[in-house]
């Protein structure tokens, strides 16, 4: 493997992806607070454990290397000025307002001796007991005297695909649409740059998490070698989409073309991966209830640097089959086509497909209607039990971050 990152396809045979176990953040979820980190209930953290572990023991009798953001996160930080940066860095990062208690918790956080620990316990959270002494001092922290963490747990944290994006041999290092998840993408930002895996080779950046409009990794689908999907949704601006287009091109990574997809400001959508997966050189998923309202638009390079922007003008099929050069391009709906499914089913990340090889997916086994309709089309399936990981709003692909895919010959 010449270069440690190799994404040019949604469906190359994957080599090496990265996960992350869910862990104690999710026993810091409370159901006063879910709103605020994004949840709508409470999964069952053991059994979202063993879950996450069938997903990833999938994946590893499919001979994927299976890598761990928590791991990568913890060896990034050997080097001590580094480990200091790092806790300066997410203490700035918390919203703590009193000076004197930022003081406290790096105290804290620098008496963890082992990296691995010292990362498990920046992404569960500070509960207010855990720290000797807390007293209120801000008038923000007296006001919120009922809440009961100086930092809030990363809940969201398993779903890896959002916080950055691979992207070619590239990285989009994503500034996301919450407060709450925006702090996950410090993990990515020590990773890539100072973990020896990565380090190594300079990563191209086609994404900061320092810009001020907001991207998640689950807009962001590479069709092919040559053409990325965006979605335009809930979590990811327009304004995004042209600074990532004019990124991409710049840097000539091979992409001549970024297709914007506007699926829409719905919670039930959220990211263009919860309604539009690839399965097949010529196969999508899709959620039926976006075909009538979306919206695709072509953004290609022009040749003094800027970019020309078109509305497409025809169904979503045909404007696929021409992009990808293919005769004719199947969409598989959600549901089968059943409203009642359709709706139930996507709401359980039917659509949300992680494809492993041409042809070859890994899905929840809870969408038995959308299953059938993939197994008709002659898609091959992996079963993930999701009963509790579901919980969190996302499927196989929101779960998971290709750093590596096989280069498609065809």
């Amino acid at each position: 493997m010449s270069m440690p990152i190799n994404v040019f396809s949604e469906i190359g045979p994957l080599k090496t992806v990265m996960l992350h176990r869910p862990g104690k953040e999710l026993g810091n979820l409370m159901p006063d607070y879910l709103k605020r980190l994004l949840f709508d209930d409470i999964p069952f953290l053991e059994q979202a454990q063993k879950e996450h572990d069938y997903f990833a023991d999938i994946l590893r009798k499919k001979e994927i290397e299976v890598l761990y953001l928590e791991d990568l996160a913890g060896d990034s930080l050997k080097n001590e000025k580094i480990r200091a940066q790092f806790i300066n860095q997410y203490v700035a990062e918390a919203c703590i307002h009193s000076q004197k208690l930022k003081e406290k918790v790096k105290i804290m956080l620098n008496e963890i001796a082992d990296n691995r620990e010292l990362i498990d316990k920046t992404i569960a959270g500070i509960q207010k007991v855990e720290l000797t002494g807390y007293t209120a001092e801000s008038l923000s922290d007296m006001i919120e005297s009922d809440y009961p963490f100086i930092i809030d747990p990363m809940p969201n944290l398993y779903f890896t695909r959002d916080n950055f994006a691979t992207i070619g041999n590239g990285i989009s290092l994503n500034h996301m649409y919450s407060a709450t998840r925006q702090r996950e993408t410090i993990y990515g930002e020590y990773i890539f740059a100072y973990h020896p895996r990565f380090a190594r080779k300079k990563v191209p950046k086609v994404y900061d998490r320092n810009e001020t409009t907001r991207i998640e990794g689950g807009d962001e689908l590479v069709l092919s070698n040559n053409v990325l999907a965006v979605g335009i949704s809930q979590r990811t601006d327009a304004a995004s989409i042209e600074k990532l287009a004019k990124n991409i091109f710049t840097k000539n990574l091979g992409f001549n073309c970024v297709l914007a997809f506007n699926i829409g400001e719905f919670r039930k959508f959220m990211h263009l991966d919860t309604v539009f997966t690839m399965v097949d050189y010529d196969k999508f998923t899709i959620h039926p209830e976006i075909e009538g309202m979306l919206e695709v638009y072509s953004i290609r390079p022009k040749s003094n640097g800027e970019i020309k922007i078109t509305k497409e003008e025809d169904s979503l099929e045909r404007i696929l089959a021409k992009y990808l050069q293919r005769d004719s391009v199947q969409l598989i709906r959600c549901g089968d086509g059943n409203r009642a499914a359709a709706a139930r089913e996507q709401w359980n990340d039917g659509s949300n497909t992680l494809t492993i090889a041409p042809g070859e997916v890994v899905v929840y086994d809870r969408n038995t209607v959308t299953n059938e309709a993939l197994k008709k089309a002659g898609i091959k399936l992996n079963y993930v039990p999701g009963g509790e990981l579901v919980r969190g709003r996302g499927g196989p692909r929101c779960m998971s971050m290709p750093l590596y895919r096989e280069n498609l010959t065809e």
